[in-house]
């Protein structure tokens, strides 16, 4: 069997088990990677089959609709196969048409039979001959975004309530592309120049960013191979995420909690900002991540980190009253501001998850506000771009606990290229802002009576 061969039978195969399991894609991918032995040239193709279908998914299915209207009962892994071709025929430059229907014709005829294959050769010959229905029909502006960059229509019509049409049409179209890796220079040990320098020998593209004075971008190459990962110089995290450590607004030798920590971005981000002074009391639910903090402490050369498997509704009990410097709070939240990385993710959220999302978010504050010391500072933050699980939460927990006020500081302590977009004590960074994820912080201070 050749290699491309190999290549979109896997991509099918995976495929097929993401929509039957609502599984992540990215787990998935990673894995068959290994376990198939996919030959390092064809892992760019399998993932841009696998991660391109899955992002236009809604698009493609407009295309198939009226040429597949006829055959009700299409098995699942021939709707897939469809999809996964017709990807390539609109989308991908590089693969000619006849060669991607003759890949499709021959998994057809090696998964199914004579007639499976001769139908699937038939559909795609069709929309050869005949060309795709056009999206010009679509009036309403909502089922037009929705359906051009494949996004749930629940999910498109909401953004449009909260951001306007412009706005949401941008967020769904960067949605549509791939996020450019980005890293955080450890500063405790070496300065960003020369991070950059170690990484363009060994091969790597990379530049600094424009947004953080410790963060770089990478062009080319994976920075988690890399020899500055291994000796602890580099951690592999989004710049939306690294702006958190900054609104804490951190001092030396401060016992500072991160309430959900895994798998210790931020944590490690904080203990770099206290210099290895100080400590960080890092919570997680899970053993397993809890674990996962600790090694990256340990990578990092960092002692200032105190991991601890604990559910952080519980903290209240377990710490002392007004006992923490400075608390975080990165809540568990729905991801919608990640959806470049996980694509499958925007087919199986449901809206009821938000307000599900809300009580829990409005929980955890409840939990860690009385540890917080008078005059002590309080950041929420998630990966999201939804109202209800961001500004809603700030305002309920605000409304209902008049000893904590916004903290209107909040931007003198932020990198200058954030500073046009804080409203007051918060900020809510969209993709398409400076391409990094989708990502809310709030900043609060409990008053010194």
């Amino acid at each position: 069997m050749s290699k491309k061969k190999n290549v979109r039978d896997t991509a099918l195969q995976l495929l097929e088990t993401i929509e039957k399991n609502q599984a992540y894609s990215n787990l998935l991918l990673n894995n068959a990677i290994e376990k198939n032995e996919i030959n390092p040239i064809d892992v760019g193709l399998l993932t841009e089959l696998v991660y391109g279908t899955l992002q236009r998914k809604m698009t493609i299915d407009f295309y198939l609709k009226p040429f597949i209207e006829k055959n009700k009962k299409l098995q699942s892994w021939v709707v897939n196969l469809l999809r996964m071709t017709l990807y390539q025929m609109v989308y991908l430059d590089k693969i000619p048409e006849r060669a991607a229907i003759f890949e499709a014709v021959e998994i057809a005829k090696r998964r199914g039979h004579k007639g499976i294959a001769s139908l699937v050769n038939g559909v795609l010959r069709s929309i050869q001959r005949n060309g795709l229905p056009s999206l010009d029909a679509i009036t309403d502006p909502a089922e037009r975004i929705s359906i051009e960059t494949s996004h749930p229509l629940w999910l498109v019509r909401r953004w449009v309530d909260q951001f306007g049409v412009e706005k949401t049409r941008e967020m769904c179209e960067v949605n549509l592309t791939a996020p450019l890796q980005t890293g955080r220079v450890n500063l405790t040990r070496i300065s960003r120049d020369e991070c950059l320098d170690l990484l363009e020998e060994e091969g790597f593209e990379v530049e600094p960013s424009p947004i953080l004075p410790e963060a770089i971008k990478s062009l080319r190459g994976n920075l988690a191979s890399s020899k500055a990962f291994k000796y602890g110089l580099l951690t592999i995290q989004d710049e939306s995420s690294m702006l958190v450590a900054h609104a804490l607004g951190i001092k030396e030798e401060e016992v500072i909690l991160d309430a959900c920590a895994a798998p210790g971005g931020k944590t490690t981000h904080i203990a770099e900002k206290l210099a290895n002074s100080g400590k960080v009391i890092s919570l997680d639910l899970h053993e397993h991540k809890v674990k996962l903090i600790s090694e990256n402490a340990e990578r990092l050369g960092l002692e200032n980190i105190e991991a601890q498997k604990m559910d952080s509704r519980q903290a209240a009990a377990q710490f002392e009253k007004e006992s923490i410097d400075r608390v975080l709070l990165d809540a568990p939240c729905s991801g919608l501001g990640v959806m470049r990385r996980k694509p499958d993710m925007k087919y199986t959220k449901k809206e009821q998850d938000l307000s599900q999302l809300q009580t829990i978010q409005l929980s955890l504050l409840e939990s860690v506000g009385p540890l917080l010391k008078a005059g002590g500072t309080l950041v929420y933050s998630t990966c999201t771009v939804d109202r209800a699980e961001n500004q809603e939460v700030i305002e309920k927990f605000l409304r209902k606990h008049p000893e904590f006020e916004g903290d209107t500081t909040f931007a003198e302590r932020m990198p200058e290229t954030i500073k046009p977009l804080i409203d007051g004590f918060d900020v809510q960074i969209l993709p398409q802002d400076f391409g990094s994820d989708g990502f809310y912080i709030a900043c609060l201070r409990k008053k010194v009576e």
